[in-house]
């Protein structure tokens, strides 16, 4: 049997190298499209990990409609609460605030002069934001990779009158690690309610690197002109402390062994008023990142059944054809008393002698062609999303900050690697789709008696 199979192979090539080619190129595609989910899920897992069974508190802008100025108003009562709930792990939480330079130069670009009025230009001409953090290393900027800290050390718990600086802003103020800045509160910020007139030495604990993916309109939203502070510096130049101050939120981390959704739901037993608030999961906050996970997902899925469906189709095409060939071959072997269980035996065999060496080659043209083709598919789908984002930007007039990169960040990225057991994977599959093929194509002509193929002219 297995000599008749390969005599049979090898004597028509011309058949064999058709099939060959046909089972290379498909078992390549299925091969990619697992590789590029493999990298895909291995790419969303990095992004993701800082951000993996967390949850924000954020207000409810139906009701809530926040400071003046339209930031977070999360109360720090309502925060310690939850910190204390017995599920949290750890939690980081946020202060926005605004405040002025003093005796130093804000970053401006011609795309900010522009925009610039006579009179905001003299109340704001050295103003900077003030992202007040207790863990700057889970700060959400450098969480989403907005920003990245180049030199120097993160802001902790215990930090007090510490900043972060980007390293544009303290180039052009000749500005080192170590070096004392003033910060003085701006009295024409909409969210300086008290009217506070605070000055803050801070010192420059590190330099962080990162810059607008859009445009912007003011200063203000250049990542150049945000500090990152503890939380005492960002809450004193409005006048408060760390307890009087209001949040722009906070994000939590569950223990371990907790359920995500369970301690969610129960913190609705908490005495807060939770009308005012939304709670998120953090994954939630990067849309356009889930977008393009799925989106890739998506079309490598498309790509591993369309390849199994055209290779079913082609090859039950093909082997119809030959088996329709081969009907005196196979009236003759029925005639000397072959089964037709042998036949089909020797069927199989000789589709063993052409897939496996097209497998083979198939593993190696993957991983020629899976990088290029992979990254394709990611250049697609997110260039997609970053028109889409464009529209909903230009409709609903959204600045160009930190918060908003952030929000829209995408994956920018695959390492595509073959893996062997993608290649089990993919023989299974196409074993299988290739089994049903040749049982479709020559169950007709098995039927037969000898006589009816030996006879039969067609």
């Amino acid at each position: 049997m297995i000599k008749n199979a390969f005599a049979y192979v090898t004597r028509k090539s011309l058949k064999s190298l058709i099939l060959i080619l046909v089972i290379l190129v498909m078992s390549a595609l299925c091969l990619i499209s697992l590789s590029i989910k493999d990298s895909t899920n291995k790419a969303s897992k990095k992004t993701l990990s800082n951000i993996t069974n967390s949850f924000s508190i954020e207000i409810n802008r139906q009701v809530n409609p926040g400071t003046p100025r339209g930031g977070g108003n999360v109360k720090g009562q309502d925060i310690k609460k939850i910190s204390e709930s017995g599920d949290i792990e750890s939690y980081v939480k946020r202060i926005n605030s605004v405040a002025d330079l003093v005796g130093l130069d804000i970053i401006e670009t011609d795309e900010t002069l522009a925009n610039q009025s006579e009179e905001r230009a003299k109340n704001f001409k050295s103003t900077v934001m003030l992202t007040g953090v207790n863990d700057s290393s889970k700060e959400t900027k450098f969480v989403s990779g907005a920003y990245k800290l180049t030199s120097g050390e993160h802001l902790n718990n215990d930090d007090k009158n510490k900043v972060l600086i980007h390293k544009d802003l303290a180039k052009k103020n000749n500005l080192n690690i170590g070096d004392k800045i003033k910060l003085k509160s701006n009295l024409f910020d909409a969210d300086n309610e008290k009217g506070a007139d605070e000055t803050v030495e801070a010192e420059i604990k590190g330099i962080f690197d990162g810059h607008n993916n859009g445009g912007v309109s003011a200063a203000q939203e250049l990542y150049e002109n945000t500090l990152i502070t503890d939380l005492d510096t960002a809450a004193k130049v409005y006048g408060n402390t760390e307890d009087t101050a209001v949040y722009q939120d906070a994000t939590f981390f569950v223990k371990g062994d907790k359920n995500l959704d369970k301690v969610m739901k129960n913190l609705g037993k908490l005495d807060i008023n939770w009308r005012e608030y939304n709670l998120i999961k953090s994954s939630s906050n990067y849309p356009a990142l889930q977008q393009s996970i799925s989106g890739i997902y998506g079309i490598a899925n498309r790509l591993f059944a369309g390849s199994l469906i055209f290779a079913g189709i082609v090859v039950s095409l093909l082997l119809f054809l030959w088996m329709n060939a081969r009907r005196k071959e196979i009236g003759v072997l029925l005639s000397i008393g072959k089964s037709k269980f042998e036949i089909f035996g020797q069927f199989i065999i000789e589709l063993l002698f052409v897939s496996i060496p097209a497998f083979v080659l198939a593993f190696f043209l993957a991983d020629y062609t899976g990088k290029i083709l992979g990254n394709k598919i990611l250049n697609k789908v997110t260039g997609d999303i970053a028109k889409q984002i464009a529209r909903q930007s230009a409709s609903s007039q959204l600045g160009g900050g930190a918060e908003v990169d952030g929000f829209n960040k995408t994956l920018t990225g695959l390492d595509i690697n073959v893996l062997p057991k993608s290649m089990v994977y993919v023989a299974l599959f196409m074993g299988i789709v290739l089994i049903i093929s040749l049982v479709i194509s020559s169950s007709g002509i098995l039927k037969k008696n000898p006589k009816e193929l030996l006879i039969d002219n067609k």
